[in-house]
Order: C-alpha cells, then sequence, then structure tokens
C-alpha cells in the first residue's frame, strides 16, 4: 500500500518547489560552479562597462545626428553590446573580404579597428553618391575610389569619438590605414583580450552592424580615469565643476541674431520708383517722434526712438512688447 503524506510534508514540498530549492536524499542542495578563465582576467569591470556603454550611447546619438543630416534619411544607432573576448575570436567572426579602418588613440598605446560590414559600407557609398541605396554590386572588395568616399563617414566617426570621449579627457583618434584582410590588422596579440562595442545601425527600414574593436592591454590609464571620476552625469571634461545652466548661458551668448529696425513705410508707384534719384524725399505714414518697430530674427520684440550716438546712427529702445508679434 503507498505511503500517504501527511499536510505537513505536503506544505514542505510546496515550499521548496516555490523557493527553487532541489532537495537531494542527504537533505543539502549544492550552487551551481561559475567558470573562471585564469587566462583572460577581466580588465574591465562591469561598472566601468556600463560607463563605456553610456559615454558610446551619446558617440551613437552625435553619429546618427550627422549621418540623417548627410543623408537626408531616417537613422537610428544602437548600442546592442559592450563585451571582452579574445582577438582570436573576434578574428574568427570577421568576414573576408571586410571592411576595416585601422585608427589609434594619440597619447596612448591603444590601438583599434572600427569594422563595417560589407554590406553596410556599399550602402553608405551608395548613398554619399546621390542612389539610393539598393543598389547591387558583385565583388565584396572595396576599392581605392569607394575607400575615399567612405572617408566621410570614418572621419565623423573619429570626430565623434573624440567627443564622446571627452568626459575622459583629451584624446584625438587618429585614421592610420584601411585594410580589407583581418589578419594584417594586427592590434594585439591573439591571446589577449580586445574591448568589443557593436553598434546597430538603421538606415530607414534597413537594418547593419558596426563594430568597434579596442585593444585593452593598453587601457590602464583610461581606467583609472573610469574608476576615479564620477559619471553620474555625463559631461565632457571641460565642464567639470560647472552647472548645466551656466554651459547653456555661455553658448546663447555667443549665438549670434539679426535686429531689424523698420524707420517707416510708404507706398509709391513703380513709376515714381523709377524715377527716384538721389536727394528726394519720400514721406513715410510714421510721425515724427514716433516710436518704431525694432525685429529680433523677424519677430518683433521692442519699441524704439531713432537718434545719434558718438556721430552714428542708433535707436533707443523705450518699450518691450508683451506680446511678441
Amino acid at each position: 500500500m503507498a505511503e500517504v503524506l501527511s499536510q505537513q510534508e505536503i506544505d514542505q514540498l510546496l515550499n521548496n518547489i516555490k523557493g527553487g530549492a532541489d532537495q537531494n536524499s542527504g537533505g543539502s542542495s549544492e550552487r551551481e560552479a561559475v567558470p573562471y578563465d585564469f587566462r583572460l582576467p577581466n580588465r574591465i569591470s562591469k561598472n566601468q562597462l556600463r560607463t563605456l556603454r553610456n559615454i558610446h550611447e551619446n558617440f551613437a546619438e552625435g553619429l546618427s545626428s550627422f549621418l540623417m543630416t548627410k543623408l537626408q534619411s531616417i537613422i537610428n544607432i544602437n548600442v546592442i553590446s559592450v563585451d571582452q573576448i579574445y582577438y582570436s575570436e573576434y578574428v574568427l567572426s570577421v568576414s573576408n573580404p571586410a571592411c576595416l579602418f585601422l585608427f589609434d588613440v594619440k597619447g596612448s598605446d591603444i590601438k583599434a579597428i572600427l569594422e563595417l560590414s560589407t554590406e553596410l559600407a556599399f550602402t553608405l557609398i551608395d548613398r554619399l553618391l546621390g542612389g539610393n541605396g539598393k543598389g547591387t554590386k558583385q565583388a565584396k572588395v572595396v576599392t581605392p575610389i569607394e575607400q575615399k568616399v567612405l572617408m566621410v563617414f570614418v572621419e565623423r566617426v573619429m570626430q565623434e569619438l573624440k567627443k564622446a570621449w571627452g568626459i575622459i579627457g583629451y584624446y584625438d583618434f587618429n585614421l592610420e590605414r584601411f585594410e580589407s584582410d583581418i589578419d594584417f590588422a594586427q592590434i594585439t596579440s591573439q591571446s589577449e583580450s580586445v574591448l568589443i562595442i557593436s553598434f546597430e545601425l538603421f538606415i530607414g527600414e534597413q537594418a547593419f552592424l558596426m563594430n568597434l574593436c579596442f585593444a585593452t592591454y593598453a587601457f590602464d590609464t583610461i581606467l583609472s580615469k573610469l574608476s576615479t571620476q564620477n559619471f553620474s552625469t555625463i559631461r565632457p571634461a571641460k565642464y567639470q565643476g560647472t552647472t548645466a545652466k551656466n554651459i547653456l548661458m555661455t553658448h546663447l551668448r555667443g549665438t549670434d541674431l539679426k535686429v531689424q529696425v523698420e524707420f517707416g513705410r510708404a507706398v509709391i508707384s513703380l513709376k515714381e520708383l523709377m524715377e527716384l534719384k538721389k536727394g528726394d524725399v519720400i514721406m513715410m505714414r510714421k510721425k515724427v517722434g514716433e516710436e518704431i518697430n525694432i525685429s529680433v530674427e523677424e519677430k518683433k520684440f521692442f519699441l524704439g526712438q531713432p537718434g545719434v550716438m558718438n556721430g552714428h546712427k542708433a535707436v533707443k529702445i523705450t518699450k518691450r512688447l508683451e506680446q511678441i508679434e
């Protein structure tokens, strides 16, 4: 006859199931071991990876704005992963032929690769030359002429990286050369780790992949800054210690605006206009001493009185308009 469980035993089994515990015959549970590769210790911590992700999300935003203006199309760039792997693993993942641009970070020993998928490369070339991005090409090798066309995009990538990395310090990104074979783009040894930042780039409804590969053996100075600086707000280093309001006001004070003064209006015939000569007087509808309109960027902001100051024609602002037209 089968043994009947008591209510207490049934409750205990249900509690173990809800808690996710796996009870064995000895009454103890074992935790799954997490493998650790001693040959490849993680140079970059999870917090630093999150900071690097934020930095390159800013980079992606700036680059998408440039492409939107350049290609006159809807562009969206997303960071899909930030990871550390062996350089040998990265080499195996690169197609052949490839579209690789090698660059380095001035003032450091960091070397890196900008990898564009061949589909992205040829779509950008077609778009930059005025096409619709749907052209077909049998050969997958990027020719020297096509490389020159792509330089418009690649140089902007270098500029946006410099801008995004501004929160860490002042770094210049120098483009070295183009490579179509990953075997000739040796930025580090096969057994070393690299930092891979993968992007998904949407041009309209088409999706493409782009990767940044950084050799991490020379990342020590970068990592020390990532550890010591506060990155709660992503802000370039030159703006540290100031507020967002001060930054905005500094830029606003340097903004040029067009100011126009309307002294009056008059209606004359075409015949009178053709017969006008130097010394003629045109009667305006405004009376002497009446306030005149002062516009800023085509909008009426003030009223004023014309006059002379230090030998120069001038207008004195007498009133600010409450309802801006």
